[in-house]
C-alpha cells in the first residue's frame, strides 16, 4: 500500500542515523512496550493520520512496530528529537507515559538537543558532537574575558566597558581589484561582501585606528549571536592575539594555551578533529600581525595558514598596520582598510561613552574643529577616544599642537592621577619615577629593534629589572598591563615540559611602547651618532613612524640628526616635514624645509600609503597658511571626487585636499577610463577658482562632460584637457574648448567622436567595466 512505500534515500539516511545513534533501536523497543491500541489511536488523531493508516495500525499483527515506523517516517520521533511525541502524549493526558518515554530516550540515546543537532549537521559521532558543543562553549567563555574589559583610558580602571558599549563604526574600504577600493557601509560587509571574494582577508590600518577593537566586536557578535550580524554565522570562531604566539609551531598549541580555559573539557585531539573537519564553518581571527614576534620567519604556522598550505577550508581575518602586510599574503588574499573616525563617528562615540549632554558634546567637538592639529590627530580612533574622555575633564588638553604634545600630556595625566592619591614621600617617589624611566625606555627601544619584536615580558623579569615600586606604578596607571598565561615551560634538571601558569606584561598599546622607545632614541642620539643610522636601517620608516615623530618632538637637538637621516629614505623628504612639525617652537627650520619641498612638483599618488598622503596634505596646508608659493601639485590616479562648492578635492583614500591659496599649478591624472560627472567638473572648477593665484589647471586621461557654456571668469590663465594623455587635447578659451594643435573649436559632434574613441580606447579599464 501507499503508506508502506519508502523513499530509497530515506533508507540511507536511517541507516546513517542507526550508525551514529546505535541506542535509538533500544529506545524503540522500549517504546513499543507502552504503546497500547488505545494510546496509538489517540496519538493517530493528534498526528492527523489518514483513516486508511489508522485502520492498518488497528488490525496489524505488530501494531506498535507499525506505529513507530509511521511516527519515524513523519518525523514525530527521530534520533535527535522526540518532542512531537512527548507533546502529543501530554495532550492526551498521558503525562506518566511521557516521562517514562523521555527517560528511556535520555538513557539509551544519551544526547542533549544541542548535541543531536550537531551530530546530524556535521556528521559527527555523538561523542565528538558533545566535544564540539563543549569546545564552542569554552571558546566563548575565554572570549568573554577579552571583549568585556575594554578600558578607553588605562588609568581610569573604574571605567571598564564591554566592547559593544564603546564600539563605533569607523570608515572601511575593501579592495575589489588591484588599485581600486570601494566603501563598505558597515563592518558587516567584511563577511557578506569582502569575504565572498576571498576567504583570507587582511584588515589594515594606521596605528590607533581601531583594528583590535573591531576584531573584538566581531568576537562579541559571534559569542552573543547578535541579531542581524553575519558574524553570528560561523560555527566556530577562534581569536588569537599574535603578540602572544612567538615561538609557537602549531595552531593547536595556540588554541590550547590562549583560547580555552584552564579547566577545559576538550582534549588537543578533540580540537584537532574539529578544526580539520571540512563540514564545520570556522573563522580564525589573527590579531596584530605587526606585533607578531615571528613575522620575519618564513615557515611559521601563521604563514602556512595565510598561504593556504594549512587549514585551507577555514576563513581567516588578520589585522595589521598598513606598513606591515605579511609577505605570505598572495594575490588571492583580500584587503580591507580602516580609514578612521569622521565627525559623525566622533560625535557618536562621545554620546555613547562620555556624556549624553548635548551642550558638552558640542563643546568637545567644537574644540576639535577649531584646532586643525588636534582634528588631524583625532582621525585615529585611539587618540579621539582618549581626547574625548580626558578633555571632558581637563581643558588644558584642548590646546595641543603636535602628536608629541598630545601624548606627553596624556602620559602626564596618567601620572597626575596616581600622585593625587598619595602625599609626602610617596608622592615624591612617584614623581621621580614619572621623570626617570630610562630602563623602561631602553626595554621598549630594544624590543622594537631586535630581530624578532618582543612586546611582552615575564612579570618577574620586569620586577627584577625595575624594582617593585616602579613596576607597581606603571601597572597601576595602566601603561603596563598584566595578563595570565598558561603554557608549556621547561622545569627541573631534565628540563621536562609541563603546563604552568605565569603572568606576562605588555604595554597598553603598541604606541606607548613607541613613546618610551622614542624617549631613549631622543636622549641617546645626540651622543651616539651611529644610533639613528642603525635604527633607520633596522626599523621600517612607516611601520614605526611615531618613534621618529615622538623623538623629534621630545628633543630638538635629536630632531636635526633624525630628520637629516630620514630625508635619505624613499619619500623621506615629506616624512621629514611630519617630524619637523613635532617641534612646536622651532618653526623656522620647519618652514625652510617646506619651502624647499613645494618649490618643485608635489605628487599625491594612489599607491602612496594613507600616512604619506596625509603628510603631503599637511605639508601643502602649512605652505598655504604661511603663503609659501606651491609650484605644482599632481594628483596621480588619487583623485576621487570634488565637493560641488569647491571646498576640497576628495582622494580615493578618503582624505581631502582643501583649497590652497598659494597653489600655482594643479594637474589631475585620473585612472584609465574615468568619466568625470558634471557635478565633479563644476566642483573642480570652483576649487580652482578659490585657489588664487592658480595659473594652470590640467585634466589628463579622463572624459570631461559636455557643457554648453563653460565658465569664462575663472581667473586661471590656462585650463587644459588631454583625454588621451598624448600631449594634444584641448585648451579652454572664452568658455569653449579649442584644439591645442589646430585652434579649432570642439563642436558637439566632434565631442561625440571623442567620447566614442575614449570609451573604445579604455574599454578594458576597471572604470569602464
Amino acid at each position: 500500500m501507499a503508506s508502506n512505500v519508502r523513499n530509497p534515500s530515506a533508507g540511507t539516511e536511517e541507516s546513517r542515523k542507526r550508525t551514529i545513534f546505535p541506542g535509538f533501536g533500544r529506545f524503540k523497543i522500549a517504546l513499543s512496550a507502552v504503546l497500547t491500541i488505545k494510546i496509538m489511536l489517540e496519538l493517530s488523531v493528534i498526528f492527523g493520520y489518514p483513516n486508511a493508516l489508522v485502520d492498518e495500525i488497528r488490525i496489524a499483527e505488530d501494531a506498535a512496530l507499525m506505529m513507530i515506523m509511521s511516527m519515524e517516517e513523519r518525523g514525530q520521533i527521530d534520533p535527535t528529537d522526540i518532542s512531537p511525541l512527548l507533546t502529543a502524549l501530554k495532550e492526551i493526558n498521558r503525562h506518566g507515559t511521557a516521562r517514562q518515554v523521555k527517560g528511556w530516550f535520555d538513557e539509551y540515546v544519551s544526547i542533549d538537543g544541542e548535541k543531536r543537532a550537531t551530530v546530524l549537521k556535521y556528521q559527527l559521532s555523538p561523542e565528538l558532537a558533545g566535544k564540539m558543543v563543549s569546545f564552542i562553549r569554552e571558546l566563548k567563555q575565554t572570549c568573554h574575558t577579552l571583549y568585556d574589559k575594554i578600558q578607553p583610558i588605562p588609568y581610569i580602571k573604574e571605567k571598564m566597558y564591554s566592547v559593544d558599549k564603546v564600539f563605533i563604526e569607523v570608515g572601511l574600504e575593501y579592495c575589489d581589484s588591484p588599485g581600486s577600493w570601494k566603501t563598505l557601509s558597515s563592518y558587516h560587509g567584511i563577511f557578506s561582501v569582502a569575504m565572498a571574494t576571498s576567504r583570507i582577508q587582511v584588515i589594515e590600518g594606521d596605528p590607533g585606528y581601531g583594528k583590535s577593537t573591531l576584531a573584538l566586536q566581531l568576537v562579541y557578535d559571534w559569542c552573543n549571536e547578535v541579531s542581524g550580524s553575519p558574524f553570528r554565522k560561523p560555527d566556530i570562531l577562534i581569536f588569537l592575539n599574535l603578540r602572544q604566539l612567538g615561538g609557537m609551531t602549531s595552531i593547536l598549541d595556540a588554541i590550547e594555551q590562549f583560547s580555552l580555559p584552564q579547566d577545559r573539557s576538550v582534549t588537543r585531539e578533540d580540537v584537532e578533529q574539529l578544526i580539520n573537519n571540512i563540514n564545520i564553518n570556522i573563522l580564525v581571527i589573527l590579531d596584530a600581525y605587526d606585533e607578531y614576534p615571528d613575522q620575519h620567519i618564513k615557515d611559521t604556522f601563521v604563514a602556512k595558514i595565510l598561504e593556504g598550505k594549512n587549514m585551507g577550508h577555514v576563513d581567516v581575518l588578520l589585522t595589521t598596520r598598513s606598513s606591515c602586510i605579511p609577505p605570505a599574503c598572495g594575490s588571492r588574499t583580500g584587503r580591507i582598510k580602516l580609514t578612521g573616525f569622521d565627525e559623525g563617528a566622533r560625535e557618536q562615540y562621545v554620546r555613547k561613552a562620555v556624556t549624553g549632554d548635548d551642550e558638552e558634546v558640542q563643546t568637545i567637538l567644537e574644540q576639535l574643529n577649531t584646532n586643525p592639529i588636534l582634528r588631524d590627530i583625532c582621525q585615529a580612533p585611539l587618540f579621539s577616544v582618549m581626547y574625548a574622555h580626558v578633555a571632558h575633564e581637563k581643558e588644558e588638553f584642548r590646546n595641543v599642537r603636535s602628536v608629541t604634545g598630545f601624548f606627553e600630556y596624556m602620559i602626564d595625566c596618567f601620572h597626575s592621577h596616581a600622585q593625587n592619591k598619595v602625599s609626602g614621600g610617596k608622592r615624591e617617589q612617584l614623581q621621580m619615577f614619572a621623570n626617570n624611566h630610562r630602563k623602561l625606555d631602553k626595554l621598549a627601544f630594544d624590543s622594537l629593534t631586535c630581530a624578532n619584536q618582543q612586546l611582552s615580558w615575564d612579570k618577574k623579569v620586569l620586577i627584577n629589572k625595575f624594582g617593585e615600586d616602579f613596576y607597581g606604578l606603571y601597572t597601576d596607571i595602566g601603561i603596563l598591563v598584566e595578563e595570565e598565561v598558561r603554557g608549556k615551560r621547561s622545569r627541573g634538571a631534565k628540563r621536562a615540559q609541563c603546563i604552568q601558569c605565569w603572568t606576562e606584561v605588555h604595554f597598553y598599546h603598541k604606541l606607548f611602547c613607541e613613546w618610551f622607545a622614542a624617549c631613549h632614541l631622543a636622549e641617546r642620539v645626540t651622543s651616539l651618532q651611529a644610533l639613528v643610522r642603525n635604527f633607520c636601517k633596522r626599523v621600517n620608516l612607516y611601520d614605526l613612524q611615531f618613534v621618529y615623530r615622538f623623538a623629534c618632538g621630545i628633543n630638538p637637538a635629536a630632531a636635526k640628526k633624525i630628520i637629516k637621516r630620514v630625508q635619505k629614505e624613499p619619500d623621506g623628504d615629506k616624512f621629514a616635514v611630519l617630524c619637523a612639525l613635532e617641534q612646536e617652537e622651532n618653526t623656522e627650520d620647519v618652514l625652510c624645509t617646506v619651502r624647499d619641498l613645494v618649490s618643485r612638483e608635489v605628487y599625491i599618488r594612489e599607491n602612496d600609503t594613507r600616512l604619506l598622503q596625509r603628510t603631503t596634505v599637511q605639508l601643502l596646508e602649512l605652505a598655504s597658511q604661511k603663503e609659501i608659493p606651491i609650484t605644482e601639485v599632481r594628483l596621480y590616479e588619487s583623485f576621487s571626487s570634488a565637493d560641488s562648492d569647491g571646498r576640497s578635492l576628495v582622494l580615493h583614500s578618503g582624505l581631502c585636499l582643501p583649497w590652497l591659496s598659494s597653489l600655482q599649478d594643479l594637474r589631475i591624472l585620473t585612472e584609465d577610463g574615468k568619466e568625470v560627472t558634471v557635478d565633479e567638473w563644476t566642483g573642480i572648477l570652483n576649487y580652482a577658482k578659490q585657489c588664487q593665484p592658480l595659473e594652470v589647471l590640467c585634466m589628463f586621461r579622463c572624459l570631461l562632460p559636455w557643457l554648453d557654456n563653460n565658465p569664462t571668469n575663472l581667473g586661471i590663465d590656462t585650463v587644459v584637457w588631454d583625454p588621451f594623455y598624448d600631449g594634444k587635447g584641448y585648451i579652454l578659451q572664452s568658455g569653449r574648448w579649442q584644439g591645442r594643435d589646430d585652434d579649432q573649436v570642439l563642436t558637439r559632434e566632434a565631442y561625440a567622436s571623442v567620447v566614442t574613441k575614449f570609451r573604445k580606447r579604455f574599454s578594458k579599464s576597471d572604470w569602464q567595466k
